[in-house]
C-alpha cells in the first residue's frame, strides 16, 4: 500500500462523495436490501459532503487517503451532540482497498484528534465494521438508534473509545 493522508479540501468533495457511494454499497451489500443503497448518486453524495463541509469545516477535520492521487478512504471526526465528547463520524474506504490497510492509518490518524472520549454509530449487522472498531480499542457501550438509511430502518449500536 502506498496510500499517503492529506487534510480534505473542497476539490476533493466530489471524489469523497463518489467514494463514499461505492463504500456504503459495498459494506452494506449483505446488510441492507438493495433498494435502501439505491439512494442518491456518487454525484448527489458529492454534492451533499459539499453542503455538509460549508456549514462544518470550522468545528471537523476531513482527512483523505489518497494513492497515485486518487482518493481511496476518508474519515471524518467532529464534535459529538454529548458535551466534551468527540465523534468519529466517518471511515470509509474504496472497496478496492479493504483490508489493505488503508482503514487503520485512517483509525491511527484520527485517534488524537477525539480526545479523551470518542464515540461512534456502527450498523449492528456489520460485523466486519465491529471487529475493526474493537481491535482499536472501542467498544459497545450499550446505547442504540434506530435511523433510516434510505427508507430502510436501520439498528446502529454507540461505541466508545477512551483515551
Amino acid at each position: 500500500m502506498t496510500a499517503h493522508l492529506r487534510p480534505g479540501a473542497d476539490p476533493d468533495l466530489a471524489a469523497v462523495g463518489a467514494l463514499h457511494y461505492r463504500s456504503r454499497a459495498a459494506a452494506y451489500a449483505e446488510i441492507l436490501p438493495p433498494a435502501a443503497l439505491a439512494f442518491g448518486s456518487p454525484a448527489v453524495m458529492g454534492e451533499w459532503w459539499a453542503e455538509r463541509w460549508k456549514w462544518e469545516r470550522e468545528t471537523h477535520r476531513l482527512t483523505v487517503a489518497a494513492d497515485a492521487g486518487e482518493i481511496v478512504g476518508f474519515s471524518y471526526v467532529g464534535p459529538s451532540f454529548d458535551e466534551g465528547v468527540r465523534e468519529l463520524y466517518a471511515i470509509h474506504v474504496d472497496p478496492a482497498f479493504v483490508g489493505s490497510g488503508v482503514g487503520k492509518l485512517l483509525m491511527l490518524d484520527a485517534l488524537p484528534h477525539l480526545g479523551d472520549h470518542a464515540v461512534l454509530w456502527v450498523l449492528e449487522g456489520n460485523a466486519r465494521a465491529r471487529r475493526f472498531y474493537e481491535r482499536g480499542g472501542w467498544f459497545a457501550d450499550g446505547t442504540s438508534r434506530d435511523e433510516a438509511m434510505g427508507d430502510e430502518p436501520t439498528h446502529q449500536l454507540r461505541y466508545s473509545r477512551k483515551a
